[in-house]
């Protein structure tokens, strides 16, 4: 390792660029502008997220706005929840679909989801438990790519081979991410290891719930609240990192299978899917610096602690705190937290519910005052999500798998509208700003 270190240090200088190139050239890093707006990479009708409006000309902050198909994220929750359905595998269909689903063909879905559900003849014990891993996000990679062992069409990109394999996806990941992690807790942490089958007649939240406790007991609120999880992780966009991968992936031709891995390995980053794992991490270590929750003075010193590089990981960083688009408000934050309280008065967790509320709040102001942001800094998703998971007893280890079991569906839709409307592969330009050189012989290098 002390030599593969010394040839890192050596070849580093040779990778590294000018900063001050990217401006010469106005290269948009990130494929943002200077001000954060997303480049214009390509058109979906898939989602739109919103967090600006029109005055005087102009475009100005406002209430961040999430639409699926059209329809907004607000009456799509109000929707499922006023009539005490779940929502998600409805969503599920809109996304693939376009369209709501009528009461016929949303039973027709779960039918077929319910079809697609088990997992090949001794998959279990041939893949997931060969070689565990102690991610579970790489355990379900591993997994999508075995899949196309078996899959007797695998590399066949017609539109609907690919949506038979975007539909056998959707309804076999929570059992992946499940099973992949009781594998894990088996033989990587010598814990009990117990493999309960999906009910075919349970939503994907409460198999999820169902699979993961021995018992297979939960409340309706708790399955209610996954649910809306689920739901509001499901899709953001076109220019989200995972959701452009499928875009690049599948511009290349590959298979389902291959995209749908790079997907997930987009996801796990701590940039992207992982970051409320991150959230979780900074509050236990609040917690152990400020152990009066109802001192504001301390709470608010430690939070520009965090600002300053002091605490926590040192990166500066306020984690569930502010979003590459929203400004004023995430939409899914806002609903998330309207249904958080309830389930943390059931949980007996109330107080650290309010921890969470003053620290969103103080967190606001900090950063707005230490970072000079005028336009606004809100919570995102990730601030209340991992907090929802804890109450309901499920692993960090899950929390990321969790994102990904929602998002499949958002990905699959990416999928399709990629390969009905581009026909170029997704190759952007980088502008070699390398010295040229002239080739030395072997025995003339010194």
């Amino acid at each position: 390792m002390q030599q593969v270190e010394q040839l890192t240090a050596e070849a580093t200088p040779y990778y590294q660029i000018a900063q001050e190139l990217y401006m010469q050239y106005e290269v948009k890093r990130g494929l943002r502008d200077l001000d954060g707006k997303g480049v214009r990479a390509g058109l979906t009708t898939i989602s739109q997220v919103s967090s600006t409006k029109q005055e005087n000309g102009r475009a100005v902050p406002a209430e961040g706005k999430l639409f699926y198909r059209g329809i907004s994220i607000d009456q799509l929750v109000q929707g499922f929840i006023t009539h005490d359905r779940f929502g998600y595998e409805e969503i599920a269909y809109l996304l693939l679909m376009g369209r709501l689903p009528k009461e016929a063909e949303m039973r027709e879905f779960h039918q077929l989801l319910t079809h697609y559900q088990p997992l090949p003849n001794h998959f279990n014990s041939g893949v997931i438990m060969k070689m565990p891993s102690d991610n579970i996000m790489n355990t379900m990679a591993k997994c999508v790519l075995a899949l196309h062992a078996y899959d007797p069409r695998p590399d066949d990109t017609s539109l609907p081979n690919v949506m038979r394999q975007c539909l056998q996806l959707i309804a076999q990941f929570p059992s992946l991410a499940v099973f992949g992690y009781q594998a894990s807790m088996y033989f990587r942490n010598d814990k009990s290891m117990f493999i309960q089958k999906p009910d075919p007649n349970l939503s994907a939240a409460e198999n999820i719930l169902y699979m993961m406790r021995p018992d297979g007991k939960y409340t309706r609120l708790e399955a209610r609240l996954l649910d809306l999880c689920l739901v509001l992780h499901a899709e953001h966009g076109g220019g989200n990192n995972s959701a452009f991968t499928v875009h690049v992936v599948t511009s290349s031709g590959t298979d389902t299978y291959s995209t749908i891995a790079a997907a997930l390995g987009s996801l796990k980053g701590p940039k992207h899917g992982g970051a409320n794992i991150k959230v979780m991490e900074m509050f236990e270590d609040l917690k152990r610096h400020c152990p009066d929750w109802q001192d504001e003075d301390a709470l608010r010193a430690y939070l520009e602690g965090l600002l300053r590089g002091e605490g926590f990981d040192h990166t500066g960083l306020i984690y569930g705190m502010g979003h590459a688009v929203y400004s004023v408000s995430d939409p899914r934050a806002v609903i998330l937290k309207s249904f958080v309280e309830q389930l943390s008065s059931e949980k007996g967790c109330h107080d650290e519910y309010q921890l969470y509320a003053t620290v969103e709040r103080l967190a606001g102001e900090v950063i707005a005052k230490n970072r000079k942001i005028y336009k606004g800094v809100c919570a995102n998703v990730d601030f209340y999500s991992g907090f929802v998971y804890r109450m309901l007893g499920l692993p960090v280890d899950l929390f990321t798998p969790i994102f990904a079991i929602a998002r499949i569906a958002g990905w699959s839709a990416h999928r399709m509208e990629e390969l009905i409307n581009c026909r170029k592969i997704i190759r952007p330009e980088y502008l070699s700003v390398s010295e040229r050189q002239n080739y030395v012989p072997l025995e003339e290098r010194f």
